[in-house]
């Protein structure tokens, strides 16, 4: 049910029905303008196109052998096509010659009597009630209450209406709002889900070996493509036509994907209505992250730009500049020679504008905004799915995925809804869990021996650059070794991660999960596993590991006869910050690159392939437009949402869970998301074949993530302020020495052995040792301060975060009302007097909760539609 404000009866500001279909969203329209001609028809000019199949095959004249066509394909096409008209569909077909192939499409409508089986066995949704309640953005609120201008809003036409909902129910036809028309009754997206749900149960072949839908068939490449239409092209019509007359997709084209909206208001609503509430969900995560990332990267900039007030004013920097020959410190690899500790002055104050107090501050301020950001997250999400009907999805109202009710071997009772439902066995399951678990600590391990790989690659490289006869390289080689190391590092990493991706979706399908929502979870929890190392062992080896296992001079600890890596002159934690922004920054520069012109380069390759057509079609051709199914199948598929939200989830691990090395982080992540908005927005709208709409009631397993990285982040900044940076030796120095610091950099420096100066000569080296090599009474004092540190930062930060968590409630006030205003209104429309026994078998007694689907028929055999004659016509537009 949908959201109400005050009781009222069914009758009260309904919304006048179009004749038109082409002037409405879906079932109900607003008094639009009139728009061009709907041409996404077949050739009758009124029976409407709600899928189209494709495919190629060579075009052999009529002298020509045909033993190029494959006859498997053929004969599980034409059955395949067969079953779809016993089960009511309507076809055309439609052809488009070339010079080497020829091009099929088959245009699938769905009758009316299809359409109500299906809405009631999918159970769609459909109006009871217009909701007239005004929707305000919480910015728009707060600048309202401010008396300022909101710069961000925009008025975008043709607004979709808001109304109260319930489950289709073809015996209460007459309840619903606009049930007087057929034409326009299911939304345009609802008549996609219809088709999409048959074409993925329908048989082409034996079940038992995965013969089914249309999934298969495309894999098989026994079809080509399968889609749905757009709504017309994107491009506004010329000559400019007023706003209200604009179809859905130019309005999204116009108001949402061009680069002159980067400030503006996300129009939702319109996104939902075109794309679904999976889209929808993931561009209001996305706007609603991107906003966050504004005061987090203020304060990060402060905090950078602060750094440089300690450059200037930092007394162990100015020691360290001018310390000239003082400090001569040990060879940093066996064949080096020593060098003075003044040479790296430069270093050590790029350092601080990383590693100074201000990072304490950021480190508390990040993970409390992470906390606060992920409970405001909730309370915008569970009002968004509450206003688009999904509050209830994921509980109730999911069914089972196609390829599961095709393939599962057995039924089992729903106690939910008492209907019964394909089941597969749980033990079953397990092992093959199991398995996958296997698979993932294996390429786990694959991932570790890279990143020793590339510790071997930086220690030896600087070794060979330092043997070298050019002094500028010799002198550069630690860091020319680091930074190229990290590049390659980068490489390893995108190489490893498509790999990788191919093989979670073979594992998932294989393990037969029962709902799409359960398939996915799974599927995005192994990849995310796989990139949380992936992408930070790196990082995380610089940060907690590197440097800590290096020995002292005259006993250094080797890996493979290589001596054990130390951190660079400038400290680990400047280390760090290289490493970061060359794998988020590197990443979202590639990923980008690849976003902008990668799907361009693809279309007009798409394109290139079908522009040989023959003479006889260039004549027609230059008479008519090209038809709507020919000109989205020169479209791109859709690749789903995966791939976008590990993107954004793990640049969030990266500004959370690593902010205290890069206070700048934050900045570069909104930067990104600014462009990733549009990038994403111009795929969906004019590079991608639109997609079947998906119902969704949040984000899904990526929510649960995202806390992890939160928790994962407290710990994480907690000890990087403690151990790896320098502020608790420079507050211990503090507060035991000297205020002022001075004296603070021959502190953090030790004296090589005796035994070691006999052979080479004295030199220091960073650490609490004596002479002998052994630990100085500071050490453990810094230790037990370091882990104390840690202690109290973690409670600290958890305890704050859990008293946000309990101020803030999951879902607002006056959502909980609504919900229970639409479970009133339902009962009220539908009178939910229906007998239980209805969606149970009928005739069965059994009480046996499972049984074996031997001779019983498929959920598509078992009640099937009323048969249609199939319209099946050749012709051009």
């Amino acid at each position: 049910m949908r959201r109400g404000r005050e009781q009222s009866e069914d009758v009260a500001t309904l919304i006048a029905m179009e004749t038109k279909q082409d002037t409405s969203y879906g079932s109900i329209a607003k008094n639009a303008s009139v728009q061009p001609q709907d041409r996404n028809v077949f050739s009758d000019g009124s029976t409407r196109v709600d899928f189209v199949l494709v495919w190629e095959e060579p075009h052999c004249s009529p002298n020509e052998d045909s033993a190029s066509v494959n006859h498997v394909h053929l004969k599980w096409r034409e059955e395949f096509l067969s079953r779809l008209t016993d089960f009511g569909l309507l076809q055309e077909q439609k052809e488009v010659l070339q010079t080497k192939k020829k091009i099929c499409f088959v245009l699938v409508s769905a009758p009316w009597s299809v359409l109500c089986y299906y809405a009631e066995e999918i159970s769609l949704r459909v109006p009871l009630q217009v909701v007239t309640s005004r929707i305000v953005n919480w910015s728009e609120q707060v600048l309202s209450q401010l008396s300022l201008p909101n710069f961000l809003s925009q008025d975008v036409p043709n607004p979709p209406a808001d109304y109260y909902t319930c489950q289709f129910r073809s015996n209460k036809l007459e309840r619903f709002l606009g049930s007087d028309n057929k034409d326009t009754f299911f939304k345009t997206t609802q008549r996609h889900q219809v088709l999409y749900e048959i074409l993925a149960r329908t048989s082409y072949g034996s079940i038992k070996d995965g013969e089914v839908g249309i999934d298969r068939l495309l894999s098989e490449q026994v079809f080509t493509a399968a889609y749905p239409l757009h709504e017309g092209d994107f491009h506004p019509p010329t000559p400019p036509v007023p706003p209200e007359s604009l179809g859905l997709r130019q309005i999204l084209f116009a108001y949402w994907a061009q680069w002159s909206c980067w400030r503006r208001y996300q129009p939702l609503d319109h996104i939902r209505e075109y794309f679904g509430e999976k889209i929808a969900l993931y561009f209001a995560w996305l706007g609603f992250y991107t906003g966050w990332l504004l005061p987090a990267s203020i304060v990060g900039t402060v905090i950078f730009l602060f750094g440089f007030w300690l450059v200037a004013t930092d007394v162990p920097a100015k020691e360290v500049c001018d310390s000239g020959n003082n400090f001569i410190m040990c060879p940093i690899c066996n064949i080096c020679s020593d060098w003075n500790y003044s040479s790296i002055c430069i270093t050590y104050k790029t350092g601080l504008l990383f590693d100074n107090g201000g990072t304490v501050f950021l480190s508390v301020f990040m993970s409390l905004w992470a906390v606060t950001f992920l409970e405001y997250w909730k309370r915008t999400c569970s009002a968004l799915s509450h206003r688009w009907d999904c509050s209830e999805f994921q509980d109730i109202e999911e069914r089972p995925r196609p390829e599961f009710t095709a393939m599962a071997p057995m039924t089992m009772r729903n106690p939910v809804t008492g209907a019964e439902e394909p089941y597969f066995p749980e033990n079953k399951r397990f092992r093959r869990v199991f398995t996958g678990c296997m698979v993932i600590i294996i390429m786990i391990v694959v991932v570790l021996m890279f990143l020793m790989a590339i510790i071997l690659y930086r220690t030896i490289l600087s070794i060979i650059i330092y043997r070298s006869e050019h002094s500028f390289l010799t002198f550069s080689a630690g860091r020319i070794a680091s930074l190229s190391g990290s590049v390659l590092n980068l490489l390893v990493i995108l190489m490893l991660s498509k790999v990788y991706t191919t093989l979670a979706h073979i594992l998932t399908r294989w393990e037969m999960h029962r709902t799409q929502t359960k398939y996915e979870d799974m599927f995005i929890l192994k990849v995310f596993i796989f990139q949380f190392v992936n992408f930070y062992s790196s990082p995380i080896y610089i940060a907690f590991f590197k440097g800590r296992f290096v020995g002292y001079p005259g006993n250094y600890y080797t890996l493979f006869g290589v001596r054990n890596e130390d951190c660079g002159a400038g400290g680990c934690l400047i280390e760090l910050a290289q490493e970061m922004l060359v794998i988020m920054v590197g990443k979202q520069l590639i990923n980008n690159i690849q976003e902008f012109l990668v799907p361009k380069f693809r279309s007009w390759w798409q394109r290139r392939k079908m522009s040989p057509r023959l003479k006889e079609e260039l004549v027609e051709e230059q008479r008519v437009e090209v038809c709507p199914w020919e000109a989205d199948y020169q479209l791109l598929v859709c690749e789903g949402l995966f791939s976008e939200y590990l993107e954004m989830v793990i640049q969030f691990g990266f500004i959370t869970i690593f902010v205290a090395a890069c206070p700048l982080a934050p900045l570069f992540a909104l930067i990104n998301n600014w462009v990733e908005t549009r990038l994403d927005a111009q795929k969906f709208v004019t590079e991608y074949r639109r997609p079947v709409v998906e119902r969704a009631q949040d984000i899904g397993i990526w929510f649960p993530i995202l806390q992890f990285i939160t928790h994962m982040a407290v710990l994480s900044n907690a000890f990087l302020i403690a151990f790896t940076s320098s502020f608790v030796p420079r507050l211990y120095y503090r507060y035991t020495r000297d205020d002022s610091l001075r004296g603070f950099v021959n502190f953090t420096l030790a004296t090589s052995p005796h035994t070691y100066n006999r052979q080479h000569g004295a030199c220091r080296y960073r650490g609490f040792r004596d002479e002998n090599g052994d630990y100085r009474p500071e050490f453990f004092h810094l230790v037990a301060i370091q882990l104390s540190f840690v202690i109290v930062f973690e409670h600290v930060v958890f305890f704050i975060g859990g008293l946000i968590d309990m101020m803030v409630p999951d879902i607002p006030e006056e959502v909980e009302m609504k919900i229970k205003r639409e479970h009133y209104m339902a009962k009220e429309a539908l009178a939910e007097n229906q007998a239980l026994g209805k969606t149970l078998i009928p005739g069965d007694q059994d009480t046996s909760e499972m049984r074996w689907r031997g001779s019983r028929p498929s959920l598509l055999q078992r009640d099937s539609p009323p048969h249609h004659q199939e319209a099946s016509a050749q012709g051009s537009c």
